[in-house]
Protein backbone atom coordinates (compact mmCIF):
# COMPACT_ATOMS: atom_id res chain seq x y z
CA UNK A 1 0.00 0.00 0.00
CA UNK A 2 2.91 2.74 0.84
CA UNK A 3 4.98 1.24 -1.73
CA UNK A 4 1.92 1.97 -4.24
CA UNK A 5 1.19 5.40 -2.96
CA UNK A 6 4.81 6.29 -3.18
CA UNK A 7 5.03 5.48 -6.49
CA UNK A 8 1.84 7.00 -7.41
CA UNK A 9 3.26 10.39 -5.50
CA UNK A 10 6.58 9.97 -7.68
CA UNK A 11 4.10 10.00 -10.63
CA UNK A 12 2.30 13.21 -9.68
CA UNK A 13 5.51 15.04 -8.65
CA UNK A 14 7.14 13.80 -11.87
CA UNK A 15 4.31 14.85 -14.19
CA UNK A 16 3.91 18.33 -12.49
CA UNK A 17 8.18 18.81 -12.99
CA UNK A 18 7.04 17.95 -16.63
CA UNK A 19 4.41 21.00 -16.45
CA UNK A 20 6.65 22.83 -15.36
CA UNK A 21 9.28 22.22 -17.82
CA UNK A 22 6.99 22.74 -20.47
CA UNK A 23 5.82 25.74 -19.50
CA UNK A 24 9.17 27.23 -19.24
CA UNK A 25 9.97 26.18 -22.38
CA UNK A 26 6.86 28.48 -24.13
CA UNK A 27 8.08 32.05 -24.74
CA UNK A 28 5.78 34.75 -25.27
CA UNK A 29 4.99 37.67 -27.33
CA UNK A 30 1.98 39.64 -27.71
CA UNK A 31 1.45 43.60 -28.90
CA UNK A 32 1.61 45.20 -32.01
CA UNK A 33 -0.56 43.58 -35.28
CA UNK A 34 2.57 45.38 -37.90
CA UNK A 35 5.18 43.58 -36.09
CA UNK A 36 3.19 40.49 -35.85
CA UNK A 37 4.16 39.53 -39.36
CA UNK A 38 7.82 39.53 -38.93
CA UNK A 39 7.65 38.06 -35.44
CA UNK A 40 5.35 35.11 -36.89
CA UNK A 41 7.92 34.28 -39.43
CA UNK A 42 10.34 34.38 -37.03
CA UNK A 43 8.74 31.83 -34.46
CA UNK A 44 7.83 29.57 -37.00
CA UNK A 45 11.64 29.01 -38.45
CA UNK A 46 12.71 29.17 -34.84
CA UNK A 47 10.09 26.17 -33.93
CA UNK A 48 10.98 24.14 -37.02
CA UNK A 49 15.12 24.79 -35.96
CA UNK A 50 14.07 23.84 -32.32
CA UNK A 51 11.60 21.19 -31.68
CA UNK A 52 10.13 21.36 -27.89
CA UNK A 53 10.60 25.23 -27.53
CA UNK A 54 7.20 26.96 -28.07
CA UNK A 55 6.61 30.83 -29.78
CA UNK A 56 3.19 32.16 -29.01
CA UNK A 57 2.35 35.42 -30.59
CA UNK A 58 -0.82 37.54 -29.98
CA UNK A 59 -2.07 40.33 -31.47
CA UNK A 60 -3.43 43.23 -28.43
CA UNK A 61 -1.78 46.28 -30.17
CA UNK A 62 1.41 48.40 -29.09
CA UNK A 63 -0.59 49.64 -26.36
CA UNK A 64 -2.29 46.84 -25.25
CA UNK A 65 0.76 44.60 -25.64
CA UNK A 66 2.68 47.13 -23.21
CA UNK A 67 0.05 46.74 -20.62
CA UNK A 68 0.48 42.95 -20.43
CA UNK A 69 4.74 43.53 -20.94
CA UNK A 70 4.80 45.59 -17.58
CA UNK A 71 2.39 43.71 -15.93
CA UNK A 72 5.58 40.98 -16.65
CA UNK A 73 3.03 38.61 -18.27
CA UNK A 74 5.03 38.58 -21.42
CA UNK A 75 8.76 37.99 -22.57
CA UNK A 76 8.60 39.93 -25.70
CA UNK A 77 6.88 43.03 -26.88
CA UNK A 78 5.78 44.00 -30.81
CA UNK A 79 5.36 47.72 -31.07
CA UNK A 80 4.62 49.71 -33.92
CA UNK A 81 6.20 52.94 -32.19
CA UNK A 82 8.49 53.91 -29.43
CA UNK A 83 7.66 52.52 -25.85
CA UNK A 84 5.60 56.01 -24.25
CA UNK A 85 6.61 58.07 -21.12
CA UNK A 86 2.97 56.31 -19.42
CA UNK A 87 4.46 53.22 -19.95
CA UNK A 88 7.55 53.17 -19.17
CA UNK A 89 6.53 54.68 -15.51
CA UNK A 90 3.95 51.69 -15.80
CA UNK A 91 7.09 49.28 -16.22
CA UNK A 92 9.33 50.86 -13.48
CA UNK A 93 6.49 50.86 -10.98
CA UNK A 94 6.26 46.87 -11.73
CA UNK A 95 10.11 46.39 -11.71
CA UNK A 96 10.27 45.60 -15.60
CA UNK A 97 13.41 46.47 -17.37
CA UNK A 98 13.60 45.72 -21.10
CA UNK A 99 15.99 46.02 -24.15
CA UNK A 100 14.30 48.03 -27.20
CA UNK A 101 15.34 46.17 -30.88
CA UNK A 102 14.43 48.13 -33.89
CA UNK A 103 13.51 45.07 -36.24
CA UNK A 104 12.57 46.72 -39.50
CA UNK A 105 11.13 50.12 -41.16
CA UNK A 106 7.22 50.23 -42.14
CA UNK A 107 5.55 52.18 -44.70
CA UNK A 108 2.13 52.93 -43.09
CA UNK A 109 -0.06 52.76 -45.80
CA UNK A 110 -3.36 54.87 -47.11
CA UNK A 111 -5.41 52.79 -49.01
CA UNK A 112 -8.47 52.62 -50.98
CA UNK A 113 -10.78 50.35 -52.91
CA UNK A 114 -9.47 50.04 -56.23
CA UNK A 115 -12.76 50.98 -57.87
CA UNK A 116 -12.14 54.25 -56.86
CA UNK A 117 -11.05 56.37 -59.54
CA UNK A 118 -11.73 59.99 -58.44
CA UNK A 119 -9.04 59.45 -55.91
CA UNK A 120 -5.22 60.08 -57.31
CA UNK A 121 -2.99 61.11 -54.41
CA UNK A 122 -3.78 63.26 -50.75
CA UNK A 123 -2.29 65.58 -49.31
CA UNK A 124 -1.67 65.48 -45.34
CA UNK A 125 -4.05 68.44 -44.89
CA UNK A 126 -6.50 66.65 -46.72
CA UNK A 127 -6.41 63.10 -44.81
CA UNK A 128 -6.15 65.44 -41.33
CA UNK A 129 -9.50 66.99 -42.42
CA UNK A 130 -11.26 63.32 -42.63
CA UNK A 131 -9.35 62.48 -39.37
CA UNK A 132 -9.41 65.28 -36.95
CA UNK A 133 -11.85 65.45 -33.67
CA UNK A 134 -13.67 68.55 -35.40
CA UNK A 135 -14.14 66.08 -38.15
CA UNK A 136 -16.40 64.13 -36.22
CA UNK A 137 -20.15 63.98 -37.41
CA UNK A 138 -19.33 66.61 -39.79
CA UNK A 139 -17.32 65.46 -42.69
CA UNK A 140 -19.16 62.83 -43.78
CA UNK A 141 -18.42 63.41 -47.87
CA UNK A 142 -16.02 63.15 -50.28
CA UNK A 143 -16.72 66.45 -51.65
CA UNK A 144 -15.87 68.19 -48.11
CA UNK A 145 -12.69 67.70 -47.85
CA UNK A 146 -11.77 68.51 -51.53
CA UNK A 147 -14.57 69.91 -53.90
CA UNK A 148 -13.65 68.12 -56.84
CA UNK A 149 -14.08 65.03 -55.45
CA UNK A 150 -17.57 63.33 -55.70
CA UNK A 151 -20.56 63.83 -53.51
CA UNK A 152 -20.69 60.39 -51.91
CA UNK A 153 -20.05 59.24 -48.31
CA UNK A 154 -16.76 58.84 -46.69
CA UNK A 155 -16.79 55.28 -44.79
CA UNK A 156 -13.25 55.39 -42.68
CA UNK A 157 -11.22 52.64 -41.44
CA UNK A 158 -8.26 52.80 -39.01
CA UNK A 159 -6.33 51.08 -36.27
CA UNK A 160 -7.85 50.90 -32.55
CA UNK A 161 -7.08 53.06 -30.21
CA UNK A 162 -4.63 50.34 -28.41
CA UNK A 163 -2.99 50.30 -31.62
CA UNK A 164 0.68 52.33 -32.04
CA UNK A 165 -0.04 52.61 -35.59
CA UNK A 166 -2.88 54.66 -34.30
CA UNK A 167 -0.41 56.66 -32.22
CA UNK A 168 1.62 57.60 -35.08
CA UNK A 169 -0.62 58.38 -37.35
CA UNK A 170 -2.59 60.56 -35.71
CA UNK A 171 0.53 62.39 -34.77
CA UNK A 172 1.78 62.26 -38.14
CA UNK A 173 -1.33 63.51 -40.28
CA UNK A 174 -3.26 65.16 -37.32
CA UNK A 175 -0.28 66.72 -35.12
CA UNK A 176 -1.39 65.14 -31.92
CA UNK A 177 -1.09 61.04 -30.93
CA UNK A 178 -4.17 59.89 -30.31
CA UNK A 179 -6.26 62.44 -31.67
CA UNK A 180 -8.99 61.81 -34.22
CA UNK A 181 -12.12 61.75 -35.14
CA UNK A 182 -14.24 58.50 -33.22
CA UNK A 183 -16.66 57.56 -35.96
CA UNK A 184 -15.23 55.13 -37.75
CA UNK A 185 -14.50 51.10 -37.91
CA UNK A 186 -11.84 50.93 -35.16
CA UNK A 187 -10.00 47.50 -35.15
CA UNK A 188 -6.30 46.28 -33.76
CA UNK A 189 -7.05 43.73 -36.14
CA UNK A 190 -5.84 44.58 -40.04
CA UNK A 191 -7.20 42.03 -41.27
CA UNK A 192 -10.68 43.13 -40.67
CA UNK A 193 -10.02 46.86 -41.71
CA UNK A 194 -8.60 45.27 -45.37
CA UNK A 195 -11.89 43.23 -45.47
CA UNK A 196 -13.85 46.60 -44.86
CA UNK A 197 -11.80 49.05 -47.34
CA UNK A 198 -11.99 46.01 -49.97
CA UNK A 199 -16.31 45.61 -49.32
CA UNK A 200 -16.68 49.33 -50.52
CA UNK A 201 -15.94 51.88 -53.16
CA UNK A 202 -16.18 54.58 -50.83
CA UNK A 203 -14.28 53.40 -47.80
CA UNK A 204 -10.55 54.72 -47.10
CA UNK A 205 -7.96 53.10 -44.51
CA UNK A 206 -4.93 52.35 -43.24
CA UNK A 207 -2.58 50.25 -41.65
CA UNK A 208 1.12 48.53 -42.04
CA UNK A 209 2.37 47.87 -45.29
CA UNK A 210 2.58 44.36 -45.01
CA UNK A 211 -1.15 44.21 -45.14
CA UNK A 212 -1.49 45.90 -48.13
CA UNK A 213 1.37 44.27 -49.75
CA UNK A 214 -0.70 41.04 -49.24
CA UNK A 215 -4.05 41.85 -50.53
CA UNK A 216 -2.73 43.76 -53.49
CA UNK A 217 -5.74 42.64 -55.45
CA UNK A 218 -8.15 44.08 -53.16
CA UNK A 219 -7.21 47.38 -52.54
CA UNK A 220 -5.32 50.63 -53.90
CA UNK A 221 -2.47 52.05 -52.26
CA UNK A 222 -3.05 55.69 -52.37
CA UNK A 223 0.48 58.09 -52.40
CA UNK A 224 0.38 60.71 -49.86
CA UNK A 225 1.81 64.60 -50.46
CA UNK A 226 3.77 65.61 -47.80
CA UNK A 227 3.53 69.66 -47.75
CA UNK A 228 2.22 71.71 -51.02
CA UNK A 229 4.91 72.06 -53.40
CA UNK A 230 6.28 68.28 -53.07
CA UNK A 231 5.49 65.16 -55.95
CA UNK A 232 2.74 62.26 -54.24
CA UNK A 233 4.66 59.97 -53.27
CA UNK A 234 3.56 56.15 -53.32
CA UNK A 235 4.51 53.78 -50.23
CA UNK A 236 7.14 51.06 -51.04
CA UNK A 237 10.73 50.00 -50.34
CA UNK A 238 12.24 52.38 -52.07
CA UNK A 239 10.55 55.28 -51.12
CA UNK A 240 11.36 54.29 -47.48
CA UNK A 241 14.48 53.42 -48.24
CA UNK A 242 15.35 56.78 -49.80
CA UNK A 243 13.57 58.85 -46.96
CA UNK A 244 11.05 60.22 -49.69
CA UNK A 245 8.01 58.65 -48.01
CA UNK A 246 7.01 61.10 -45.18
CA UNK A 247 5.60 61.56 -42.96
CA UNK A 248 4.21 57.92 -42.54
CA UNK A 249 7.51 55.76 -42.77
CA UNK A 250 8.57 54.71 -39.28
CA UNK A 251 10.84 51.84 -37.54
CA UNK A 252 9.12 48.99 -35.64
CA UNK A 253 10.78 47.65 -33.03
CA UNK A 254 10.45 44.28 -30.20
CA UNK A 255 11.06 45.00 -26.74
CA UNK A 256 12.92 41.83 -24.68
CA UNK A 257 12.40 42.01 -20.76
CA UNK A 258 16.01 42.13 -19.03
CA UNK A 259 14.49 39.13 -16.62
CA UNK A 260 13.08 36.70 -20.07
CA UNK A 261 16.11 37.04 -21.28
CA UNK A 262 18.24 35.06 -18.74
CA UNK A 263 16.07 32.14 -19.89
CA UNK A 264 18.48 29.79 -22.36
CA UNK A 265 15.09 29.54 -24.65
CA UNK A 266 13.89 33.29 -24.91
CA UNK A 267 17.86 34.34 -25.42
CA UNK A 268 18.20 31.40 -27.89
CA UNK A 269 14.94 33.16 -29.74
CA UNK A 270 15.93 36.70 -29.45
CA UNK A 271 19.32 35.78 -30.85
CA UNK A 272 17.80 33.82 -33.99
CA UNK A 273 15.67 37.41 -34.42
CA UNK A 274 18.20 39.03 -34.47
CA UNK A 275 20.20 36.86 -36.91
CA UNK A 276 16.69 36.17 -39.17
CA UNK A 277 14.69 39.53 -39.22
CA UNK A 278 16.42 41.27 -41.93
CA UNK A 279 15.29 38.45 -44.33
CA UNK A 280 11.91 37.80 -42.95
CA UNK A 281 10.91 41.30 -42.65
CA UNK A 282 11.91 41.44 -46.56
CA UNK A 283 9.60 38.41 -46.95
CA UNK A 284 6.82 40.33 -45.40
CA UNK A 285 7.09 43.49 -47.46
CA UNK A 286 8.84 45.49 -44.90
CA UNK A 287 12.36 47.08 -44.89
CA UNK A 288 15.32 45.53 -43.63
CA UNK A 289 17.40 47.25 -41.59
CA UNK A 290 21.26 47.76 -41.92
CA UNK A 291 23.03 45.11 -40.86
CA UNK A 292 25.01 47.60 -37.92
CA UNK A 293 21.46 47.72 -36.43
CA UNK A 294 20.60 44.30 -35.95
CA UNK A 295 24.35 43.73 -34.58
CA UNK A 296 24.25 47.01 -32.52
CA UNK A 297 21.14 45.32 -31.03
CA UNK A 298 22.99 42.64 -29.83
CA UNK A 299 25.82 44.58 -28.17
CA UNK A 300 23.36 46.28 -26.57
CA UNK A 301 21.87 43.16 -24.86
CA UNK A 302 25.38 42.18 -24.19
CA UNK A 303 26.68 45.25 -22.63
CA UNK A 304 23.38 45.56 -20.62
CA UNK A 305 22.33 49.30 -22.25
CA UNK A 306 18.68 48.87 -21.35
CA UNK A 307 16.10 51.14 -22.03
CA UNK A 308 14.58 53.49 -24.99
CA UNK A 309 17.05 55.79 -27.63
CA UNK A 310 13.24 58.27 -27.89
CA UNK A 311 12.78 59.37 -24.27
CA UNK A 312 9.35 58.10 -24.33
CA UNK A 313 8.32 60.14 -27.54
CA UNK A 314 6.05 59.09 -30.46
CA UNK A 315 8.05 60.37 -33.07
CA UNK A 316 7.65 61.39 -36.53
CA UNK A 317 10.08 61.15 -39.13
CA UNK A 318 12.78 59.42 -38.30
CA UNK A 319 14.76 57.70 -41.31
CA UNK A 320 16.79 55.02 -41.45
CA UNK A 321 20.34 56.65 -41.37
CA UNK A 322 18.89 58.60 -38.19
CA UNK A 323 18.38 55.30 -36.42
CA UNK A 324 21.78 54.09 -37.07
CA UNK A 325 23.03 57.62 -35.43
CA UNK A 326 21.06 57.08 -32.50
CA UNK A 327 21.95 53.69 -32.60
CA UNK A 328 25.36 54.05 -32.45
CA UNK A 329 25.41 56.59 -29.53
CA UNK A 330 22.92 54.89 -27.92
Amino acid sequence: MIQSVTKSVLATTALALFGLSAQAQVIKVDGSSTVYPITEGVAEEFQKANKGLKVTVGVSGTGGGFKKFCRDETDIQDASRPILKSEMDLCKAAGVEYYELPVAFDALTVVINPKNTWLKQATVAELKKMWEPAAQGKITRWNQVNPTWPDQPIKLFGAGADSGTFDYFTEAIVGKSKSSRGDFTASEDDNVLVQGVAGDVNSIGYFGFAYYAENTGKLKALPIVEKDGKPAVAPSQATVLDGSYQPLARPIFIYVKVKSLQKPEVKKFVDFYMANAAKIATEVKYVKLPEVIYKANQEHMAKGKKGTMFGGKNEVGVRIEELVKREATF
